[in-house]
């Protein structure tokens, strides 16, 4: 059965090579409220974005990025916001004092509100015809964000889209086996290697295919960068907004 919808979904792909040509207003609106219907922990609306298109800020979130360029090329970079700094303001009003910001549970509530509505931004994006690449790397120095877009206490920048019209699309990367991704019932680990190893080959081949002689297998990429904390400084920069993790 053919749905417009599940083959927007499954065409993803992240997009790095933008045109200057600008995003209206109308069509940047109708991005942002499609995110801003999408469900929250509690209805709590903890989410907050940012949105930058001035050039000299998208270039300096490319720095903080660690070089990204296409953040300073995209003529529209949004930041996703965890905003407990709105519901202590409620709490207040409310007669209450707020202390679900001191919990992890609160910073992982906030860390999938996130997660929902960077989907539904780069989701609507896609289907009014722009192009979109997720930045995580924006937590590699969540305090020069911060400074950057004036956020205040109890607020955690927590990852960024670049939005804007695709000069060259990017190829769609082949995936892990679906039954890595699906398990009916209970976690079916048995053949997960097997599975990993002919990923492997698979995307070694992708590599080969697009002309890209650093392209690495699966397992090592993700090796090399699980074999560390990456950004470091996220627990650190999270603790002086106001998070901490004791509870």
């Amino acid at each position: 059965m053919s749905n417009a919808t599940i083959e927007l979904l499954e065409s993803h792909r992240s997009d790095r090579s933008f045109l200057a040509t600008p995003v209206s207003e109308d069509v940047l609106a109708q991005v942002i409220e499609a995110a801003h219907r999408g469900p929250t922990s509690i209805n709590a609306q903890h989410i907050s974005l940012v949105v930058v298109r001035d050039p000299g800020h998208r270039a300096r979130i490319a720095e903080i990025a660690s070089g990204q360029t296409w953040i300073g090329k995209a003529p529209v970079f949004i930041t996703v916001v965890v905003d407990f700094y709105k519901t202590s303001l409620a709490a207040e009003l409310a007669g209450k004092k707020q202390i679900i910001h001191a919990s992890v549970e609160g910073f992982a509530a906030g860390a999938v509100d996130a997660g929902i509505t960077l989907g539904n931004l780069m989701i609507a994006a896609r289907a009014l015809g722009l192009g979109i690449v997720p930045i995580g790397g924006i937590r590699q120095d969540a305090q020069a964000m911060i400074k950057l877009l004036d956020l205040p206490p109890l607020t955690f920048p927590m990852v960024g889209v670049c939005l804007g019209y695709v000069d060259k699309p990017a190829q769609q990367k082949p995936r892990l086996p679906i039954a890595t991704y699906r398990h009916d019932e209970t976690y079916k680990k048995a053949h997960l290697l097997e599975e990993i190893t002919a990923y492997d080959k698979e995307l070694m081949a992708y590599w080969r295919a697009i002309g890209r002689t650093d392209g690495l297998p699966w397992s090592a990429n993700t090796a090399n960068a699980y074999q560390q904390v990456y950004f470091r400084k996220t627990a650190e920069v999270a603790r002086s907004q106001g998070f901490a993790f004791e509870q």
